[in-house]
């Protein structure tokens, strides 16, 4: 629980030190943003290489998974709806914008509230000493559909607003055949997997993907295509060979060395998804006012006061967290209710994906409501806040009353 509360703490101080970039100068903070980004995505390659080692998936069951992949689909789309909607009817937008472009903007931004962020889930899971139960197993599942889920289903909102591209059916092409190997292959590759050949694999996956992104921005006639580093790692971890476990040894991945590394890698990737968070803008409006609600109309992030951003804030984060809880109602034959509600927890948290959603909005998008970006990157900034409470009370949800374990072993 002390790992969590510390990468808790990392995630707070790297939002805070977020604000405090815009000091830093046009060009220095251009580069401070491209270190940032790039290490902040080895760390999650490093992460999702980790993850997809450990994954297997039973072939001779393979209806349960079409199962999880739906309940993933939910989770991916239902706070999408839900914000999406209260985007569009809950907000007061300009004359001048028609209806097709607040409908494109808000199925866009909206995007952002879909996707769990795997990383920073298995991360703190990990930190909280959960990778053996069930909720953990199912989440990594879970997670990682619903991961896939939001990189599909911005393909067709990509064409909607830039039109028919042939280079976005190019990329789609390269998720199903990277999906097929992790099928087809899966732990098979023999390649040396200790903790600085996986950083090295990181690196390398990290330059492919960023260097496509920049060669086809560059090139006139292509149009830029990105595909997210997340993918790729998952993977590559699939497709590596585990090694064979030494009777009477320990297993590769408890090694102190091993350990070690994945839990700094995994602190430092905290701290940055949090450093990564844009800077807001305060203005204040010329009042006299004293009283805090005064001082909290009188403040204004973007053109709302700071009540109305709160409100908004505190709605939206509802609404994506809400569309969450639909594995409560699944998996009623394998699990409890209350690991049932610890998975639906498991899909609230949100990190590198949900931020890179925010960014290409702002990328593709020319008409896009300022004051929703706002919404958009604080609710983003406390679901992060919130997500060592929830590993907390995921954890409080899994353990046993110290009577109820008297009263089994009594009984065994």
């Amino acid at each position: 629980m002390k790992k969590v509360i510390l990468f808790s703490i990392l995630l707070i101080l790297g939002l805070i030190c977020s604000q405090f970039v815009v000091f830093l100068g046009n060009e220095n903070r251009l580069w401070f943003g491209l270190i940032v980004k790039n290490l902040t995505l080895i760390f999650l390659a490093f992460i999702m290489i980790h993850v997809g080692l450990e994954f297997s998936i039973d072939k001779s069951n393979l209806q349960q998974y079409g199962w999880d992949y739906f309940v993933a689909f939910t989770a991916a789309t239902l706070p999408w709806i839900f914000c999406t909607l209260y985007f569009v009817y809950f907000f007061q937008h300009e004359l001048a914008v028609s209806q097709f472009d607040i409908w494109i903007d808000a199925l866009l931004l909206a995007r952002f509230a879909a996707p769990t962020s795997a990383g920073v889930l298995f991360a703190m899971m990990i930190a909280a000493g959960l990778e053996g139960t069930w909720v953990f197993k199912k989440a990594r599942i879970l997670a990682i559909f619903d991961d896939l889920d939001t990189i599909i289903l911005l393909i067709p909102i990509k064409m909607m607003i830039v039109g028919f591209k042939w280079e976005i059916f190019g990329l789609l092409a390269v998720i199903f055949i990277l999906i097929f190997l992790s099928w087809k292959k899966m732990h098979v590759l023999k390649w040396p997997i200790h903790w600085y050949w996986i950083l090295i694999y990181s690196i390398v996956l990290v330059t492919i993907c960023e260097g496509m992104y920049l060669v086809t921005t560059y090139l006139k006639d292509i149009y830029p295509l990105q595909l997210e580093v997340l993918l790729p790692a998952f993977v590559l971890g699939c497709m590596l060979a585990l090694p064979a476990k030494k009777k009477g040894g320990c297993d590769f991945f408890e090694k102190d060395s091993e350990k070690k590394v994945k839990f700094l890698i995994g602190a430092l990737f905290i701290f940055l998804v949090g450093l990564s968070m844009p800077a807001l803008e305060i203005s204040r409006s010329v009042t006299s006012g004293s009283s805090i609600r005064q001082i909290l109309l009188e403040y204004k992030i973007g053109s709302l006061n700071l009540i109305t951003v709160g409100w908004h804030v505190l709605v939206i984060t509802f609404l994506s967290n809400l569309g969450k809880m639909f594995p409560l109602f699944c998996y009623r034959k394998e699990a409890k209710w209350k690991e049932r509600l610890a998975l639906s927890l498991g899909m609230c948290p949100r990190g590198e994906v949900g931020a890179g959603v925010i960014v290409l909005a702002l990328a593709l998008s020319l008409n896009l409501n300022h004051a929703l970006i706002v919404i958009a990157v604080l609710s983003l900034g406390l679901n992060l806040i919130l997500t060592g409470p929830i590993i907390i009370l995921i954890k409080k949800l899994l353990t046993k009353p110290v009577s109820k374990i008297r009263a089994d072993s009594g009984n065994s």
